[in-house]
């Protein structure tokens, strides 16, 4: 059953009461409060019944029957809002859904980091270069990364230019996937560069034309079109983290008596704002939307169980995702724990991976990288403790790119740190490139490939 806030309880605005980690500070408040009230009045970017599908979409992946790949950019950048960059994630998200069908065989649920994952967390709020300190970069939804004090302050309008990119963005993969773009009998629309010399491209054309000769085959005996097969739906992603910005896209159906964010599908809380007592917990609780937790070492049962008491106090199917972030090194240890306690609370939740921030780390010379092996070494280690635990892993988060980025090391090219200048694009966190996708989707999906 679930549990609907009152008007006395809850209310959009009700986190500002507490202490908000992780928000910029601005010098002009009535600025933001202007940029708030525009934002509020502009159509919604997202729609409840899209929000309530995903939902059910979860709910099947909570009990076996479906699995979850969210992947896209660490942040998102305005200047790549563009026709060109939106296609590459598309198409990645669609190339490694088909491999993951055919490996898993059950339907997989898209969810990019797309259409709003434009504020990041900073572990500090300033940050200095050659005696210089300048508040720190918080993504374009917040201030602008040139290291200057004026592109450092915090500008309110940034909020209305990451509602716009946003909507744009989500408008584009809409109009892709109902003009056909997303259909499985043409995974043709979908090919990206390494396709064509990739060690892995024969055993990719390979999952094509047995798919492929799978939905004919079908079709031919029925006499009719598998509906299912014509699109793939795509949600959108972010991690709710500029309250103000949720705050406004934020509206109570009457009919259905609920309150839904409308700037995304599915928001999650991470690990730095998930306190207890915090306003991104306090807010998160009055929405109707599936929502995500991080999940990483420091997180202990009783806090958990506390999450989610206050998240889901109904226990209801679909509403909460745990995204767990230990490292390839921890997660045997500390996963199992947060799975008895989970039990312990009767909720259904879904278990999604997340292999990339626990192995984030720095070379010789301070840039940012994450191994292919140890990503690979704790996705295989969570479906291992997952599965001798008794619980279903349902999903995997992934930071990657349709691009021919050098940001992470290893996979099937053998990158190393000398190969990261390259093409490292990334102003956040390092992403796996396509082909490393690529690789860890046929991972997953218990293809195996020769590096010879």
């Amino acid at each position: 059953m679930t549990r609907t806030p009152s008007a006395a309880d809850w209310h959009p605005a009700s986190w500002q009461r507490l202490v908000a980690a992780q928000q910029p500070t601005y010098p002009d408040r009535e600025a933001l409060d202007r940029a708030v009230a525009d934002l509020s009045r502009l159509p919604p970017i997202v729609t409840s019944w899209e929000v309530d599908a995903l939902k059910a979409h979860f709910a099947r992946a909570q009990r076996g029957e479906a699995f979850v790949l969210q992947g896209g950019d660490c942040a998102e950048s305005f200047y790549d809002c563009t026709s060109e960059s939106i296609v590459a994630k598309l198409k990645i998200l669609l190339q490694m859904s088909l491999v993951m069908l055919y490996g898993l065989k059950k339907p997989v649920i898209r969810v990019g980091r797309m259409a709003g994952q434009y504020a990041k967390p900073r572990s500090a709020d300033l940050e200095s270069r050659d005696g210089l300190t300048l508040p720190s970069f918080r993504g374009d939804l917040v201030n602008r990364n040139p290291f200057t004090a004026d592109d450092r302050v915090p500008d309110p309008q940034l909020i209305l230019r990451g509602y716009e990119r946003a909507a744009l963005t989500l408008n584009f993969v809409r109009s892709l996937v109902d003009g056909g773009f997303a259909d499985l009998h043409h995974p043709e629309y979908w090919d990206l560069e390494w396709v064509g010399h990739s060690k892995m491209a024969d055993q990719y054309r390979e999952v094509v034309r047995s798919i492929s000769n799978s939905l004919d085959f079908l079709e031919s005996i029925t006499g009719r079109a598998l509906h299912d097969t014509q699109r793939a739906d795509v949600y959108a992603s972010h991690e709710g983290l500029h309250l103000s910005y949720e705050q406004a896209q934020t509206r109570f159906l009457g009919r259905r008596k609920l309150w839904y964010n409308l700037t995304t599908h599915f928001p999650w809380i991470g690990m730095r704002t998930a306190t207890l007592d915090g306003a991104h917990v306090e807010y998160f609780r009055g929405i109707a939307n599936p929502i995500g937790i991080k999940v990483g070492a420091s997180m202990t049962p009783d806090w958990l169980q506390d999450l989610i008491r206050v998240l889901n106090p109904g226990n209801e199917p679909g509403r909460l995702s745990l995204i767990h972030r230990f490292g390839a090194s921890q997660i045997e240890d500390r996963l199992p724990a947060l799975i008895r306690a989970v039990r312990e609370t009767g909720s259904p939740v879904l278990w999604v991976c997340d292999p990339m921030h626990g192995n984030t780390e720095s070379t010789a010379d301070g840039t940012k990288t994450r191994r292919f092996d140890k990503i690979v070494a704790e996705l295989e280690a969570a479906f291992r403790v997952h599965q001798s635990m008794g619980s279903y892993l349902g999903g995997v988060h992934l930071e990657l790119t349709g691009e021919n980025v050098t940001e992470c090391t290893g996979g099937a090219r053998g990158l190393t740190d000398a190969d990261l200048v390259r093409a490292y694009k990334s102003s956040v966190d390092p992403r796996l490139n396509y082909e490393q996708a690529m690789e860890v989707a046929m991972r997953i999906a218990g293809i195996r490939h020769n590096r010879t």
